[in-house]
Order: structure tokens, then C-alpha cells, then sequence
């Protein structure tokens, strides 16, 4: 693929992945209206699912491929992109206000999920059999039952702040609609961006090792970086912390549990260090967000808040966090 060519798919794909969002944002807000359910519950699912399609795609091909590094590598880097760079940038849009529900509940689950793929694919830390060192099929289904707890979960959230749909605003129709055009056009948009920017990283000399570590886990990120990025400018910020938090929990109890049904994934040893930083991270954000209501900032950890907040400065230090990630798996190759 030519240079031209290259740069002319990653100003496709960022069109994409712009008008994209949007869509998909106008339209489960507009939904959420019309069926009465709350923003924060749509962008748990409906969003959530839409734009882990990359993840999810990859993630498939992979397994069949018996490309176990990729299909690990790629939730792993996605759920650490999601926590400290989609955050992070979301912050810059305005702060992001979470609500009480979200701190006690969605996001310690989120790390929940976590410390669950940690634990199940290092049995030998339980059981001492370096054999165990794979995620199962059974491990796969097990990961699937959370995964419709959390459904469960999800669709018992007390309906607020809705109407009937009937201001008018936009219809049933009109709303699914512009989510199937928003979830069909980011993981195309995502695609061209990957494939653009591994050609453009292999043209400059960057190494395959790198491309497939960031480029591809960053790359099945950008639905979520720019339907939050949205969200938010649109003031819709149960959408963004719903969508970052619901991706990470799909990503690991959804996807992982149907890659690892379709085989078994081995663990490379390596991937522990990424493992750890996704705990860290899922930690990090649950401590940060613990800093009472806005305008008032003492750390009141576990103290029941009505409503958390996400700072610019927090988001601004989410990024460094992401940025020190990045430039160590540069270095590490």
C-alpha cells in the first residue's frame, strides 16, 4: 500500500470514526428517552457493545488464528487505553461528572473483571502446574456467566430522569437507526485507521513487535475514545463513563470468554506486567474518582458521596499514566 493511499484511509477512517460517534451518541441518548431507560444503562450496553465490535472482531480472527498473544494483547491494551487515554481525554472536554452508582458498583466491578482474567490465567500461582497457565474453555464459560450477571445487572437500574418519548424529538425508528449507522460506520472507521497506521509505522521503520502491542489495541480503542470524547462535549457524561466502563467489563467477560471457547489461550508470560497495569488502572480510576462532590476535593475513600467527579488536572494525570505505558512497551519491543 502506498504512502498516499495510507494517508488517505486514516483521513477516511477519522471521518468515520467522527460522524460515527456522533450518531451512535444522538442516538442512544434519543433512546434511552423513548424507552425509559437511563443514559448511564444505555451506554453500559447498547454503546458499550457497539463500539467493542473492533475488540471483538480482532479478538475472533485471532483465536482461529491460534494467535493467542494478539487476542490477550489486544483486551489488555484496550482496557488499559480505555481507563487512562479515553478518560483522560474525555476530561479535556469537560468535567466528567460520575454518579454514586457508578463508584460503588459498575467501575469496582470493571476491576473485579480484572483481577478474575489475572487469576484465571495464572492457576499456577493457586495450584503449582505450569500446564494451568491457559485460559480453558471451561475458564471461557465461566467468564460468559459474569458476563450476564452484569447483563442482569445492568438491565435492573432504576429508570431516571426519562420520558415517553413524547417531545418528539426523534423517533424509535430514527434512534435505532442512527445507532446502526454509528456502530456499523466506527469499527470501519477503526479498521482504516489500524491498517493505515500500520503501513504508515512500517513505511517509517517502527517494528512489528510495537504495532502489534499499541497500533492494534489503540486502534480497536478509537470507537470508544471518540463516542466518549462526544459524549461528553455533548453533555451527555453517563454515556462516556458508561461506554469506557461497559467496554472494559465486555471486553474481558464477553469477549475473552468467547475467544477462549473457540481455544484455548495461552498465556504468555510477559503479558503478566499489562495484566497488572489493568488492575492498577481499573484501581487508580476507583481512588480518583472518590474525592467527594464537585467543588469540594478532600479524599473521602468509601465515604457514600451523591454524585463524583473527574477533573481536568486527574484527566491530564490519567494521560501521563497512559503515556509512561506506552513509551515502556516501545522500549520493552
Amino acid at each position: 500500500m502506498s504512502l498516499i493511499i495510507s494517508i488517505g484511509l486514516l483521513v477516511a477512517g477519522l471521518a468515520f470514526l467522527i460522524k460515527g460517534a456522533d450518531w451512535l451518541v444522538d442516538g442512544a441518548s434519543g433512546l434511552a428517552r423513548i424507552i425509559g431507560m437511563s443514559e448511564l444503562a444505555i451506554g453500559l450496553t447498547i454503546v458499550s457493545f457497539g463500539t467493542s465490535m473492533p475488540e471483538f472482531l480482532v479478538n475472533i480472527i485471532a483465536s482461529m488464528q491460534g494467535n493467542s498473544d494478539m487476542a490477550i494483547g489486544n483486551i489488555v491494551g484496550s482496557n488499559i487505553a480505555n481507563t487512562l487515554l479515553i478518560l483522560g481525554l474525555s476530561t479535556l472536554f469537560g468535567t466528567l461528572i460520575v454518579r454514586s452508582s457508578t463508584v460503588r458498583n459498575e467501575i469496582p466491578f470493571s476491576l473485579l473483571a480484572a483481577l478474575v482474567l489475572f487469576v484465571v490465567l495464572n492457576d499456577v500461582m493457586i495450584d503449582g502446574v505450569d500446564s494451568l497457565r491457559i485460559l480453558t474453555r471451561s475458564e471461557g464459560i465461566i467468564l460468559l456467566l459474569f458476563f450476564i450477571i452484569f447483563l442482569y445487572y445492568t438491565f435492573s437500574l432504576r429508570r431516571e430522569d426519562m420520558g415517553d418519548g413524547s417531545d418528539g424529538s426523534m423517533s424509535f425508528l430514527a434512534a435505532m437507526g442512527y445507532i446502526l449507522l454509528g456502530g456499523i460506520m466506527l469499527p470501519v472507521g477503526g479498521k482504516f485507521v489500524v491498517d493505515s497506521a500500520t503501513n504508515l509505522a512500517s513505511f517509517f521503520g517502527v517494528s512489528q513487535a510495537f504495532i502489534g502491542l499499541s497500533l492494534v489495541a489503540l486502534g480497536t480503542s478509537l470507537p470508544e475514545i471518540f463516542t466518549s470524547c462526544v459524549a461528553v462535549r455533548k453533555g451527555k457524561a453517563d454515556i462516556a463513563v458508561g461506554n469506557v466502563v461497559g467496554s472494559n467489563i465486555f471486553n474481558i467477560f464477553w469477549i475473552m470468554g468467547i475467544s477462549a471457547i473457540i481455544r484455548p489461550i495461552p498465556l504468555n508470560t510477559n503479558l503478566n506486567i499489562d495484566l497488572i497495569v489493568v488492575i492498577i488502572a481499573a484501581l487508580l480510576l476507583f481512588i480518583l474518582v472518590q474525592r467527594g462532590p464537585v467543588h469540594k476535593r478532600p479524599l473521602l475513600i468509601f465515604r457514600k458521596q451523591p454524585e463524583y467527579n473527574l477533573l481536568k488536572s486527574e484527566g491530564v494525570f490519567l494521560l501521563a499514566g497512559y503515556a509512561g505505558y506506552f513509551l515502556f512497551i516501545g522500549l520493552r519491543g
